[in-house]
C-alpha cells in the first residue's frame, strides 16, 4: 500500500504491522537532493549536500508523525533501545537495530541493497527497526532485535514483521567461498544469480531467521534494488543516496 501522511506528500510504501503502527519504506521519490543522489536521499555519510538530506529528513519525519532516530550502522548487531527522540540530526551511536517504545520516536534504518526490516508488537508498544546486511544477519542482528522487543515487553507470537526491498539473491553474486561462509551460519542465504553464479539471497535468510525466532507474520515486498530504478542501489551505482525502513509506535 503506497500513501502519505496529511501535510505531506511523500509517497511511502506503506506496511500493516497492527493497529496505530506507522510503517513503511520510502524510495527514491518526492526528494530535494540533485543527481547522483536524486532524490529523497536519507543518508548523511554519502557525500549528499547536508542540508538537502536534512529536508529530506525533515519530509520522512512529518510523515512518521514523529522525530525518526537514526543510527551509524557498522554492519553489526548491536541493538539500541530508545524511549526519547535524539537530538536534531544526530545519530544514536554505532547500532544496525533501533527499538522505540514511545510513539514519541520513530526508528529507522538506511539501506541500498542491505535488507531493512521492521518490527511490531502493536499491543506492547514495542516497534524495532533492523539494519540486515550480509555481516549482520551473519552475527545475528534479526535475534538481537526481536530479543531487545521481548525484553521491553513484546510478545514474538504478536510481532509482526515486514521485510523491505533490498538487492534479490538472483541479482547478489558473491565468491563461492563467501557464500559458504554465509550459507554454514544462515542455509537459507545459499542462492543463484540469474547468470548461473553463486549468490545470497539475503531477503530470505532474514525470513528464515525471523521464523526461528519465533515471529509467523512475515510480509515481504520482494523488490529488487539491484534491478529497480525507483530505489537507491549501491551495487548498480555506488555514488549513491539511501533509502529508509521508518517504524513508529502507536499512540
Amino acid at each position: 500500500m503506497n500513501g502519505a501522511h496529511p501535510g505531506t506528500d511523500l509517497p511511502v510504501v506503506q506496511v500493516d504491522l497492527g493497529e496505530g503502527v506507522r510503517a513503511g519504506f520510502t524510495t527514491r521519490a518526492c526528494g530535494v537532493s540533485r543527481p547522483p543522489y536524486d532524490a529523497l536521499n536519507l543518508g548523511t555519510a554519502v557525500g549528499d549536500d547536508p542540508v538537502a538530506v536534512g529536508r529530506n529528513r525533515e519530509r520522512l519525519a512529518r510523515w512518521a508523525g514523529a522525530p525518526v532516530a537514526y543510527a551509524t550502522q557498522v554492519h553489526g548487531a548491536r541493538v539500541v533501545l530508545l524511549s526519547d527522540p535524539p537530538g536534531s540530526g544526530a545519530s544514536v551511536g554505532e547500532a544496525d537495530a533501533l527499538v522505540s517504545v514511545s510513539p514519541r520516536v520513530a526508528v529507522a534504518v538506511l539501506v541500498a541493497d542491505c535488507v531493512p526490516v521492521l518490527l511490531a508488537d502493536a499491543a506492547a508498544g514495542v516497534v524495532a527497526a533492523v539494519h540486515a546486511g550480509r555481516r549482520g544477519l551473519a552475527e545475528g542482528v534479526v535475534q538481537a532485535a526481536v530479543g531487545s522487543m521481548v525484553e521491553q515487553g513484546a510478545d514474538v507470537a504478536r510481532i509482526r514483521a515486514a521485510i523491505g526491498p533490498s538487492i534479490a539473491g538472483e541479482s547478489y553474486e558473491v565468491p563461492a567461498a563467501l557464500q559458504d561462509e554465509v550459507a554454514q551460519l544462515v542455509p537459507e542465504t545459499r542462492a543463484t544469480t540469474a547468470w548461473g553464479t553463486p549468490a545470497l539471497d539475503l531477503p530470505a535468510g532474514v525470513d528464515a531467521v525471523l521464523r526461528r525466532t519465533g515471529v509467523r507474520a512475515v510480509s515481504r515486498l520482494g523488490r529488487d534494488t539491484w534491478a529497480d530504478p525507483v530505489l537507491f542501489s549501491f551495487r548498480r551505482s555506488p555514488r549513491t543516496g539511501r533509502f529508509a525502513g521508518v517504524v513508529r509506535p502507536p499512540a
